[in-house]
């Protein structure tokens, strides 16, 4: 696999972030995860916390170097994090269970499959173009669907923040998953927070994803949300992953993952909170980076071997 990422997380004008977001991946599946702690109840940051930490250890146990059922895989994770955050209050003696909104995708053998719980959102985009979005799991959206409210609204109405599905609830949470959509070279997957969508307009988001590498656009839009939120914003996170068809030596942000040991898997997602969890062999950022730069510099001396002959 080739593709290139970037995330990034502002605090904007909360008093605290309660966003999570990272990615792991291994020679052959890859997977990005977002999640946005609810602060109407307490420790959403742990509810989040959590969230990752138990989907990124199921990852690092079943992929091997890819997950057997894409969407059985993203549907039983997100109910193990479910779980966790149940466990954790009980454990602590909480008076309520912290919450959380989430949204994964895994992609492998040119694939992407996706889910999410709550309004956090994933965009498929292709040279600008919208092909798919994950449809908000809130009150405005239902209204809209049952032809009660226009599609206008959904800025302004005001139960366009009330959700009815995350992780942590009293009820269990309804998992919506995609089907597989094939990837093409320059396919853009973008994972973000209501701090950045709620803010920027679909087409902005899309047309400066088209314009620019992801590594200078999600920074973009990031301050373009934080700037408009002002001291009364939301926590904005994107997390977003440009597929590669080809790996290009003069972009420094492209990853190949074939040199990766078999059985390693590089992540940016913290350990999990419960070491009895099993996990590979794992890379650190430090270690990724480490990885990527003996990459570029091997096929650096490769290429130049090659035009000298």
């Amino acid at each position: 696999m080739r593709f290139s990422v970037y995330q990034e997380s502002q605090i904007g004008g909360r008093k605290s972030n309660q966003d999570r977001m990272g990615y792991s991946f291994t020679r052959d599946a890859a997977l990005l995860v977002l999640a946005d702690g609810m602060g109407g109840h307490i420790q959403g940051e742990m509810a989040a916390s959590i969230a990752l930490q138990t989907i990124g250890a199921r990852f690092q146990k079943e992929a091997s170097p890819m997950v057997a059922k894409p969407e059985r895989f993203l549907e039983d994770s997100f109910f193990a994090a479910h779980r966790e955050i149940h466990r954790y209050r009980a454990v602590n003696n909480l008076p309520e269970t912290p919450r959380t909104t989430i949204v994964a995708c895994l992609i492998q053998e040119n694939g992407a499959y996706w889910a999410h719980c709550g309004d956090s959102r994933l965009y498929w985009l292709r040279r600008g173009q919208l092909l798919a979005r994950t449809r908000d799991h809130s009150r405005i959206e239902m209204l809209i669907a049952e032809g009660k409210a226009d599609p206008s609204e959904r800025e302004t109405h005001p139960d366009r923040n009330r959700l009815f599905n995350c992780l942590g609830a009293s009820v269990p949470p309804v998992v919506e998953v995609s089907r597989c959509a094939s990837l093409q070279t320059g396919d853009v997957i973008l994972l973000c927070s209501d701090g950045l969508w709620s803010v920027l307009p679909d087409n902005l988001i899309a047309q400066n994803l088209a314009e620019s590498t992801v590594v200078r656009a999600v920074p973009e839009l990031i301050g373009m949300a934080t700037a408009i939120g002002g001291k009364n914003g939301d926590n904005v996170t994107a997390l977003a992953m440009m597929w590669e068809g080809a790996y290009n030596l003069e972009d420094a942000s492209t990853i190949a993952t074939h040199t990766l040991p078999v059985g390693s898997i590089a992540t940016t997602i913290q350990a999990p909170l419960h070491p009895d969890l099993e996990r590979p062999d794992v890379f650190d950022d430090a270690e990724i980076e480490k990885a990527i730069d003996e990459i570029r510099k091997a096929i650096d001396k490769t290429s130049r071997i090659t035009s000298k002959n």
